[in-house]
């Protein structure tokens, strides 16, 4: 909505710029809380500072701090921790601030991986580092009642927001030129699995906590590729990196894409002993309800079918 195609170096950039000033905002937060409330206990809390700790912190000999020496937790946390230090870097008054007051936490932020959790409050949420899935697609969900799950088709938000605001024909993979989308309108499968890596490593530098998130590999990707994926994601410094490739044998999956459902078929034994092969998205009538043929092989395979 930026006009930013995600994974661009520019995209990057935004990506750490925001992620640095929620985090001064969330430590000017923290400032005030103490401030009102008092600091989280373990800022107060007398810790001894050992040889190991000033192995690890030589700054803090520099600053004549010695074996035995007693610190608050808050000195130890803003003044002497890798990750308040570069906070510092930005906001040194702040900091010099939790250095005498404390903060009224000790992590400010954590991401999580939130694809399928923004679609989950009327597909109005934001999925934070993830791109879109797809900006047209279908999403399996349970009903009560239905004995399978059930194919719904689900548009983006920023679909939604570009027809609305700017071509009401506009659609992915669009042959007509008045209805295509501009190049910045990707989606997971665009993106490399090195640029989901690069967001990942931008947005972390300002994360104390935990982050996560998910790179998509295209069901094609060559191999090749693929094994470096870790290799580049270690290289950067990331806490974690997962991949998610589309493998209809082992996983129908919450989130499906169309062009994914149209070249996969299906050939299972129903318990009647009578076989089907049908596209993922072709509808076959069975035990009076209509299913994809997708969802219906995940319900057997799985055993859930009929317990919703």
């Amino acid at each position: 909505m930026l006009r930013l195609a995600y994974g661009s170096k520019e995209s990057c950039k935004f990506t750490e710029d925001v992620s640095r000033d929620m985090a001064v905002a969330g430590w000017e937060v923290a400032l005030t809380l103490a401030e009102e409330k008092g600091p989280a206990p373990i800022m107060e809390q007398d810790f001894t500072v050992t040889g190991e700790m000033l192995r690890k912190r030589p700054e803090m000999i520099r600053d004549g701090i010695k074996i035995g020496d007693v610190l608050k937790g808050r000195v130890l946390h803003a003044k002497y921790s890798r990750y308040m230090q570069r906070v510092a870097s930005v906001a040194p008054e702040l900091v010099a601030k939790l250095v005498d007051t404390g903060a009224r936490f000790t992590h400010h932020s954590s991401i999580a991986p939130t694809g399928t959790i923004s679609l989950s409050l009327a597909n109005n949420a934001s999925n934070g580092i993830e791109p879109s899935f797809a900006h047209h697609y279908s999403r399996n969900v349970i009903r009560e009642g239905k004995k399978s799950k059930e194919k719904i088709e689900v548009y983006s938000f920023e679909l939604l927001a570009y027809r609305t605001l700017v071509n009401a024909k506009a659609m992915p993979y669009a042959t007509d030129a008045d209805a295509k989308l501009p190049e910045y309108f990707v989606s997971a499968d665009d993106i490399t699995p090195k640029a989901h890596v690069d967001i990942q490593a931008a947005s972390q530098i300002w994360v104390d906590s935990s982050i996560s998130k998910t790179a998509n590999v295209p069901t094609d990707y060559d191999y090749e590729d693929f094994k470096d994926i870790y290799r580049y994601a270690y290289e950067k410094g990331l806490k974690g990196c997962t991949t998610f490739r589309f493998n209809p044998a082992a996983f129908q999956g919450v989130l499906v894409k169309e062009q994914d459902l149209e070249n996969t078929t299906y050939r299972f034994e129903l318990e009647d002993g009578s076989l089907v092969e049908a596209k993922s998205n072709e509808e076959i009538e069975y035990d009076g309800e209509l299913h994809t043929a997708a969802n219906l092989f995940d319900a057997l395979k799985e055993g859930y079918y009929g317990k919703f």
